[in-house]
């Protein structure tokens, strides 16, 4: 399969994803948009973000280049990337570190999935803070640039596949130890 149909796969599979999964977009402009996740959690901040950097336990893989979770992790270092490999040697870079404070935050700086293709860049944060019960993740996802029509139809799709990977961390998080 040639990497442009499988982009356009790739995107008509985010904006497949339900409803549900989707919160409202914060921002949209003509340059971009802006969406927000959060989740209560009862684990502190050290334990969520242990999870968080095994992203190869939680990311669903049907939002991965190879479909397989093995193939993704993060290097938690600065300069360090949430990547995956591909067969042959092959391999992609989704998101690199700018800013890493262990425990509390991580700001990436690139473009997901079929985003790679467009003419668009992202900004990603992933943010822990302490809670009265555990802790509270927020995810938020700037994404700007030029976009052929607009990126009204791209901001929800996205919206829904950051609100997935969310949850997917947070079930991950308080999984029973086995």
């Amino acid at each position: 399969m040639n990497l442009r149909k499988l982009r356009s796969l790739v995107l008509v599979a985010l904006c497949a994803l339900p409803a549900a999964l989707s919160a409202e977009v914060k921002v949209l402009s003509g340059d971009g948009f802006t969406v927000q996740h959060s989740i209560a959690v009862e684990k502190d901040p050290e334990a969520v973000y242990h999870a968080m950097i095994l992203i190869g336990q939680w990311w669903n893989p049907d939002h991965s280049w190879s479909g397989q979770p093995a193939n993704l992790y993060l290097d938690a270092t600065p300069g360090g990337c949430f990547c995956e490999r591909l067969p042959d040697g092959g391999g992609v870079t989704h998101l690199r570190i700018i800013y890493l404070k262990p425990g509390e935050q991580i700001n990436f700086d690139g473009a997901l999935g079929p985003l790679q293709g467009m003419a668009v860049n992202g900004r990603m944060q992933w943010r822990i803070e302490a809670a009265e019960s555990g802790s509270t993740v927020t995810f938020t996802y700037h994404v700007m640039g030029f976009m052929e029509g607009g990126f009204e139809g791209l901001a929800p799709a996205v919206d829904g596949v950051i609100g997935e990977q969310l949850m997917r961390l947070g079930a991950f998080v308080t999984a029973p130890v086995q």
